[in-house]
């Protein structure tokens, strides 16, 4: 068998890149499917038999996402705005918190940056960057080497609205942004009725089109994994307690580096903030 990486799912046709980079249509043993189907950026073993290409094995995933619905993503690149609409530190940190926990790496991109005054933006880069997290700037006199971000990454693009991701995105390639409108009216994108999603290639690298994070749900999230994926947290300072929260408890070594300027206050109240919303759907749940 050989190996290959879906870049797109259409109904139950799968587009298999090989590893000699052609383009292949196959279809998913049925039973493959009623295991586990295969979803975009998957890493999959298929045959060839009769002239048909079958998916015999999907491969370990590093992380798997249900919205959007694709999996071994390497960075969700969160873009927002300085202005029009106002940077959010409350969205932004949800949204790094929801991206950590998946085992992906969350890169800020901001947007727009000659509406805003240089304070303001010095302030926004320098509280996440000092965290440790990747920080990349665009506006109308700014710009930074796309090559460098997506070379070799798998990417998904998440934000709310107005905050230039459609901007962003014809930057790259403006074939890119026209590709995909024309698919979404092609398909009927938001009347539900066909199932796509699909890989393309850019700057060495792939996005994926899809509508990024759609769901803010922090019911399905483990408090004490949460915890533990959240960057600002990974100090070498040991807590008191094995399972400390970090709100009450004493000795909190996390708690003692917020007061010392260590760890970022604003980062931490968010968490606090977030907390409460966890662990809300049991495992049997799911």
């Amino acid at each position: 068998m050989k190996q290959g990486k879906i870049i797109k799912i259409v109904s139950n046709q799968y587009t298999i890149l090989t590893e000699d980079h052609q383009e292949v249509l196959a279809v998913a043993m049925g039973k493959l499917r009623k295991n586990e189907s295969p979803v975009v950026s998957d890493e999959v073993l298929y045959e060839c038999v009769d002239g048909k290409y079958l998916i015999q094995k999907i491969l370990d995933r590093k992380n798997y996402l249900v919205r959007p619905l694709i999996a071994n993503v390497d960075q969700a690149i969160i873009v927002m705005s300085l202005k029009e609409p106002d940077f959010s530190y409350t969205l932004v940190d949800r949204l790094l918190f929801l991206i950590s926990y998946q085992n992906i790496e969350p890169v800020l991109l901001i947007t727009k940056t000659d509406l805003a005054d240089e304070a303001l933006l010095n302030e926004v880069v320098n509280e996440y960057r000092n965290s440790g997290y990747r920080v990349y700037l665009t506006g109308k006199d700014t710009t930074f080497d796309m090559h460098d971000l997506f070379k070799d990454k798998v990417s998904v693009l998440t934000g709310q609205s107005g905050v230039g991701k459609s901007s962003f995105l014809n930057r790259i390639d403006p074939n890119f942004q026209l590709q995909t409108q024309e698919i979404s009216k092609a398909l009927g994108r938001g009347k539900h009725t066909t199932r796509h999603v699909e890989l393309f290639k850019v700057c060495d690298g792939w996005i994926a089109d899809t509508p990024g994070f759609s769901s803010l749900d922090f019911g399905y999230i483990k408090s004490s994994e949460l915890r533990e994926r959240i960057l600002d947290f990974q100090i070498e300072d040991a807590c008191r307690f094995r399972d400390c929260t970090h709100v009450k408890e004493p000795g909190c070594a996390i708690k003692q580096a917020v007061e010392d300027g260590r760890i970022s206050k604003i980062r931490y109240e968010n968490y606090l903030q977030v907390l409460p919303l966890c662990d809300q759907i049991k495992e049997w749940e799911r």
